[in-house]
């Protein structure tokens, strides 16, 4: 029956029609869909990035620069984006960045409305489309993603992190010792990189910087406090003892989501208030 059927549709082509330009229109039918198929790909791996840009140089207000790149020649992370845009598109984009490995904490920066490290964010699909990144939120802005941690750094200072003794070690010149389960209450804490996504994701941060001591110098200042080698705790408790330096944490917990390390420091907190209540 297949047989009779192949026989009535080749009697029903006209004998003066050429089979060649049967045989010929097929392959070229087949050249243009080849040839349709790789610009389908190559635009669907077309990824823009709108980027925040402000020069201090220049009068204009900030705006937001879109930048296409293909993501067939561009490494998985949003820190490949940023250096393939610097390297190749525009010399003049400015933002931190250093290890590549979510250990020094430069490039953290809001992307697509979430706080963290541009190295370790990986790129979203390119049919997601555009990816926003903007610098930390409520941070005075130098250039671009460039923000001012002066703040920052001075509030991590105001905490005195760095061991403190009052006795010298019993042996002159050698380490002071420190036992397996002293040692692992410091999990969870000395991890911390100082990289400012938790403090500028918390809206106690945004309403009181120069007050709340926020999540990360609160965090380090739990870290030395629930050290055993130290020998000032209650002096460290008394220096956060304060309306503001300690008790504008609402327990809101932006913090702990927005960490890219998976610390809790808003937990941290909470250990250092009841440690408060406790002296």
């Amino acid at each position: 029956m297949a047989a009779n059927l192949v026989r009535r549709s080749i009697s029903k082509i006209p004998s003066s029609y050429p089979a060649s330009s049967v045989i010929f229109s097929r392959h070229h039918a087949s050249e243009a869909q080849g040839a349709a198929e790789p610009k389908a790909t190559q635009s669907s791996n077309t990824k823009t990035f709108s980027i925040y840009r402000w020069n201090p140089d220049s009068p204009s207000k900030p705006e937001l620069k879109n930048y296409e790149i293909n993501l067939k020649e561009c490494g998985p992370m949003v820190l490949d984006a940023l250096i393939k845009i610097k390297n190749e598109i525009d010399p003049s984009l400015t933002f931190r960045r250093s290890c590549r490995e979510g250990i020094c904490g430069s490039c953290a920066m809001n992307i697509d409305g979430c706080n963290g490290l541009a190295c370790l964010t990986k790129i979203p699909d390119a049919r997601a489309g555009a990816t926003t990144i903007t610098p930390l939120p409520h941070m005075f802005v130098i250039k671009d993603l460039v923000v001012d941690m002066t703040n920052f750094y001075n509030q991590y200072k105001s905490i005195e992190p760095w061991l403190k003794r009052k006795n010298p070690p019993e042996t002159k010149g050698k380490e002071i010792f420190q036992s397996k389960e002293d040692r692992k209450k410091l999990d969870g804490m000395y991890e911390c990189i100082l990289c400012a996504c938790c403090s500028t994701s918390c809206p106690s941060y945004w309403w009181n910087p120069e007050s709340y001591l926020g999540p990360a110098a609160l965090l380090h200042a739990h870290r030395w406090i629930a050290d055993s080698r130290d020998e000032y705790t209650k002096e460290r408790l008394q220096a956060i003892n304060d309306e503001y330096k300690l008790y504008r944490c609402h327990t809101i917990l932006n913090c702990a989501r927005a960490c890219p390390k998976g610390l809790n420091p808003g937990k941290q907190i909470q250990s250092v208030k009841h440690l408060q209540l406790s002296s």
